[in-house]
């Protein structure tokens, strides 16, 4: 079964988060919203709707944030998926170091996992799409 549908997003360590989006905003165009990031929705534009929330996010983390522990690395990358926890309990199986901690919010639902080389990977099960979205 494929789990993994797309990038969900990039999360770098920046010494300063908000100069930098607005660097971002100046020079490239981005949409920096007030979190901080950027969300690239897909179907937006043509005003299609997909069946989950997929979108990918662009975002500074302050420099001295502990989100990707337990990684050292200044960055981490954040997968869409199908299914997290058959992918979770297959991952497990197959000796994937995974966080056994998830959580879940009106964000989606998510997980992670580390790679072979230290760097901290989420996964992320986006939320159905309601029948009230716009």
């Amino acid at each position: 079964m494929k789990y993994v549908t797309g990038i969900g997003g990039i999360f770098f360590k920046a010494n300063d988060p908000e100069k930098l989006g607005e660097w971002y905003r100046k020079h490239l165009g981005l949409d920096v919203e007030e979190y901080g990031g950027v969300t690239f929705r897909e179907g937006a534009a043509a005003g299609v709707l997909p069946k989950r929330q997929a979108y990918t996010v662009w975002s500074p983390f302050a420099a001295d944030t502990d989100y990707f522990a337990p990684s050292e690395k200044p960055f981490m990358i954040n997968f869409r998926v199908t299914d997290l926890d058959a992918l979770l309990a297959q991952l497990r199986q197959e000796g994937v170091e995974v966080n056994e901690q998830t959580q879940k919010s009106e964000f989606g639902y998510f997980g992670w996992i580390m790679d072979p080389e230290g760097n901290r990977i989420e996964l992320w099960e986006p939320p159905e799409v309601s029948d009230a979205s716009p």
